[in-house]
């Protein structure tokens, strides 16, 4: 296996709900006892057929003990000799290849040379397109509970990001944006709430990106955090109505451009003072100030802060607790960067399902991941400010 498939019992100690690797790894050797069986009987359970050579004969109960917990087996029976699963035989590294079989389908997407190749290596006979479609279908279906489930409470900050990807459409190869987005909630826990896929990032696609959200029950938005996109803006207030953070490290690349190799440090030292300030009008005072300075010998530059000033410096009106994690999208560039890392690997998607099910999937084992982090992301102390909800307090009890 390559060093992008985790171990399950990484997977297991990453997630949130201890039940789904162990339901996966159950299902998987269920199916795979049952093409099994097929093969030995000549016919599927009740199936007429002439090539029929052996019945069934009920099943027997087994526990089976693997690196995900307990799974209980019901192993088929014959009505003539016996039969017992090849992948439980001792000595043949079994629930390793069990769970390579599901970790391909889970992390990389259902590649059926591949999942054919690790059944072999079982000492089964392999499987067809339509039995690896058939074995995927259970996990595709948790990845899509994942992504459509319903939002609860509030969800202050919200980041968006794109990494862009290459697919077959009608013949062509066509790249377009997967769209991840991340929230913190009332609570100040960190989730992945959904992702998109489309041709551009046009107006249209994030109005109908956002209102997926709160159609699923997105609200209490504060601020939202991307790079510069015009139509992503206007989707934001159109949609939620909250205010928009530019990315400020995208920004400082821009501004850095005008500034010519030999001033780029001074420049960015320049704007950073902005950014040290203790409130919002100080930040704009300084910001200002510092344009000034500027525009003599680099005009570009000063009308560019002069244009981004409101956005590169909407952060600095919430919390200063929280100014670091918000005032760009890097909370999402490790996620972002795994995605790339994985997609990479398959080059060209043959069609926008397999991405979901491949982005789904890392998206998946990222939420786990931050579900069982004991520090929150934020501390409930600093997020109670941004509460629509005000605290209500009881009046103390007399002794």
């Amino acid at each position: 296996m390559t060093d992008a498939m985790m171990s399950l019992r990484t997977l297991l100690e990453k997630s949130s709900d201890a039940d789904l690797l162990r339901e996966m790894v159950g299902f998987a050797a269920q199916r795979l006892m049952e093409l099994e069986m097929e093969s030995l009987t000549g016919a599927a359970p009740g199936e007429r057929s002439p090539e029929r050579i052996n019945h069934r004969n009920g099943y027997r109960d087994r526990d089976w003990e693997t690196r995900a917990g307990t799974v209980e087996l019901r192993i088929p029976k014959l009505r003539k000799g016996s039969y017992f699963p090849v992948f439980l035989e001792p000595r043949r590294m079994a629930e390793k290849a069990l769970t390579a079989v599901i970790q391909e389908a889970y992390i990389h997407g259902v590649s059926t040379r591949s999942v054919d190749d690790l059944v072999k290596a079982m000492g089964m006979t392999g499987i067809s397109k339509s039995q690896v479609s058939r074995l995927c279908e259970e996990i595709d279906g948790k990845i899509d509970a994942f992504l459509n489930r319903p939002l609860e409470g509030d969800w202050p900050y919200l980041w968006l990001d794109a990494t862009y990807v290459k697919v077959r459409q009608s013949g062509r190869i066509v790249s377009v944006a997967v769209i991840v987005a991340v929230a913190v909630n009332s609570a100040g826990r960190r989730e992945v709430l959904g992702l998109s896929i489309g041709a551009s990032e046009a107006e249209t696609f994030w109005t109908d990106f956002l209102r997926s959200l709160a159609r699923r029950g997105l609200r209490g938005v504060k601020l939202v955090i991307s790079d510069a996109h015009e139509g992503l803006k206007a989707a934001v207030a159109k949609v939620l109505h909250a205010g928009w953070q530019r990315c400020r490290v995208h920004f400082m690349r821009n501004a850095l451009a005008y500034a010519g190799k030999s001033g780029r440090r001074v420049v960015a030292a320049f704007i950073a003072t902005a950014f040290a300030q203790e409130d919002a009008e100080a930040a704009r005072g300084q910001w200002r100030q510092v344009a000034d300075q500027l525009r003599p010998k680099l005009p570009k530059l000063a009308a560019l802060m002069d244009q981004a000033e409101a956005d590169v410096l909407a952060f600095m009106s919430f919390p200063k607790d929280h100014r670091p994690k918000i005032h760009s999208t890097n909370p999402l560039e490790r996620l972002n960067g795994e995605i790339k890392r994985r997609t990479e690997v398959v080059g060209i998607f043959p069609n926008e399902a397999a991405i979901v099910r491949l982005v789904g999937a890392i998206l998946l084992e990222q939420n786990d991941e931050w579900a069982v982090q004991r520090a929150r992301y934020m501390s409930l102390e600093t997020m109670a400010p941004l509460s629509d909800d005000p605290i209500v307090k009881l009046p103390a009890v007399a002794a």
